[in-house]
């Protein structure tokens, strides 16, 4: 088997922490009914505010979990809570040891609540790739049969591939646990209330998550993610929230590129910053050379190993917004199930509609085939992309410093807008997510050393702007559209570009112009940094963009690594 039970992992059974004893004993109560996906959907259908649509799950997914033959998509509508709460996480080994004292006891007394109620259990694999595959579990009341369903949608029933997890490489990580109580009920006002009491506990040393409290899907998926991505992490692989593909150019029809053989590139960004867009395009913007080949690992979820020189999944399906899916949209077709959409009768049928009509964050499970040809691993990456909205940078950046590389990565940033209700002083700063991944629960530290190793491993590493560039203001903006990024792409894959130094950020390269003008005319005269008007508010502008940046890492827990440090501040200072 790949991930190990408790008696097998812990040498020393004291070493158990008490979150994790809590929710083994109560994983292993007889009385906690083990079903399958099958169980578990036809429990969904006559959940109470769960509703039976006449849109048809995509029908090899059914076929191959053994559901009715028709069997219909579910909708899952929830109150007011309708996203993952941030505020109600608390993370067990970061807390002093008398609130660690505390938490042991509140949950305790929540498993004793939930243990009034029937309860079920069902076993997943995470991960798909017969060198990366951890079982998990999750233990809820009957009465959450739908997210129970999603989970083992999301992720693979264990009954689905036993005998190729039985087969696969043992790994020195604990089976995860995930235990949730939606009906749980609490006052004290040491946990999260907005709307209703919330608390996801997360125990990632014992692989280990409560969600009390908890309704949304996305709680259960990112908490599972979440425990996947830190358990790859102590395997000394880089955790990553972002997508990547992977190119095989020997099949192009001008034998010329059949020498690039395959290539992969990933992309890492926050919402609205174009990784799906880039990692999904089909051709991009139709840039691509003829006969290329295309296989997707995932547009959210995978992770690096810079040993095997390989990237693996985690997901078999896709967890999309639907906000931009209309009635006719060709993805419904690979549907699996839905939350918190509007339905209209329709001729006589029940019809979900996307869009976001009753409330924002409607949510579907779709099948992987949507994405075309897919695979469980792919070739380690030839490119990293950090996708930004930082309006000071080029459209296109390559870093030839391995510190820069890492440390703008480190300090991945998008900007408030003025659509949102903040102050002119907060539209000019900064918004940090390292690595574009808001589930990392260990320290940013062991990011940065992963994903360096990740750049002097072989990776270039690349900084595309996804939103518009300095014009004369902060607020007069050349655009950068889609399909220049996508057009960039396809000339990075292709070795298109030649590149020249940027002397206001030393180890960050242009491409020259030569080279851009031949894929884009106009490219270099309209994006050319040097020709930015109000050069010296722009250049201050950049000098304090870059020390924001320079401020976050400081204040971040790399202060504990300082050499580290050191070498990443020093890679992010501006030449002025």
């Amino acid at each position: 088997m790949a991930s190990l039970p408790s008696y097998e992992y812990y040498k020393d059974l004291k070493e158990i922490s008490q979150i994790r004893s809590i929710a083994e004993t109560l994983m292993t109560n007889p009385k906690v009914r083990k079903i399958n996906i099958a169980e578990a959907y036809e429990m969904a259908k006559n959940q109470p505010g769960v509703a039976v649509t006449d849109l048809d799950i995509y029908p090899p997914y059914a076929k191959k979990m053994n559901l009715p033959e028709g069997a219909k998509v579910l909708n899952d509508c929830h109150g007011k809570i309708i996203g993952r709460t941030a505020k109600a996480r608390v993370f067990y080994n970061r807390v002093p040891e008398l609130d660690q004292r505390k938490v042991e006891g509140d949950i305790r007394e929540a498993v004793y609540q939930m243990e009034q109620n029937k309860l079920v259990k069902a076993e997943g694999i995470l991960g798909l790739d017969n060198d990366l595959m951890i079982k998990g579990t999750l233990i809820t009341t009957e009465s959450d049969a739908m997210n129970v369903f999603n989970w083992l949608s999301n992720f693979t029933p264990f009954e689905l591939i036993e005998d190729q997890y039985t087969k696969s490489k043992k790994l020195p990580i604990q089976d995860i646990i995930i235990v949730a109580f939606n009906e749980w009920t609490c006052n004290d006002e040491y946990y999260c209330n907005i709307g209703s009491p919330q608390l996801a506990l997360v125990d990632e040393k014992h692989n280990v998550i409560f969600n009390l409290g908890m309704r949304y899907f996305g709680e259960r998926k990112k908490g599972t993610l979440t425990l996947a991505w830190t358990s790859g992490m102590r395997l000394k692989m880089a955790a990553c929230h972002g997508g990547i593909k992977e190119i095989d150019f020997t099949s192009c029809e001008e034998e010329k590129y059949h020498p690039l053989g395959k290539r992969s590139i990933a992309f890492y960004g926050l919402s609205g910053t174009g990784k799906s867009s880039h990692t999904n395009s089909a051709d991009n913007a139709a840039t691509m050379p003829k006969g290329f080949k295309k296989v997707i690992l995932h547009d959210d979820a995978f992770q690096i190993d810079t040993q095997e020189k390989v990237c693996r999944v985690w997901e078999p399906s896709l967890f999309d917004k639907t906000d931009s899916r209309p009635i006719d949209h060709p993805d419904w077709k690979y549907c699996i199930s839905l939350m918190n959409h509007a339905m209209m009768n329709i001729e006589g049928k029940v019809i979900p509609v996307g869009l976001d009509l009753r409330q924002a964050n409607g949510r579907s499970l779709l099948d992987r085939d949507l994405l075309g040809e897919w695979v469980n691993r792919c070739s380690f990456p030839k490119a990293l992309a950090w996708l930004m909205k930082d309006n000071v940078l080029p459209p296109l950046i390559k870093f030839d410093d391995s510190y820069l590389a890492v440390a703008m990565g480190a300090a991945l940033v998008t900007r408030r807008n003025r659509a949102e209700n903040v102050t002119e002083a907060e539209l000019k700063k900064l918004v940090f997510e390292p690595f574009a991944n808001p589930f990392r629960v260990y320290e940013l530290w062991k990011d940065v050393e992963s994903f360096r190793k990740v750049i002097t491993s072989g990776a270039d590493c690349y900084c595309f702007n996804s939103s518009a560039y300095w014009r004369s203001s902060d607020s007069d903006l050349e655009n950068v559209d889609l399909k220049t990024s996508l057009t960039l792409q396809t000339a990075i894959l292709t070795d298109q570009l030649a590149w020249e130094k940027w002397d206001l950020i030393p180890g960050a390269l242009l491409p020259t112009k030569n080279s851009v003008e031949k894929i884009l005319p106009g490219f270099y005269d309209r994006y050319d940094p040097y020709k930015r008007e109000n050069v010296k508010n722009y250049i201050e502008l950049v000098k304090n963009r870059f020390q924001q940046r320079i401020d976050f890492l400081k204040n971040s827990d790399l202060k504990s690594k300082p050499l580290l440090l050191k070498k990443l501040v020093k890679a992010l200072e501006i030449n002025c």
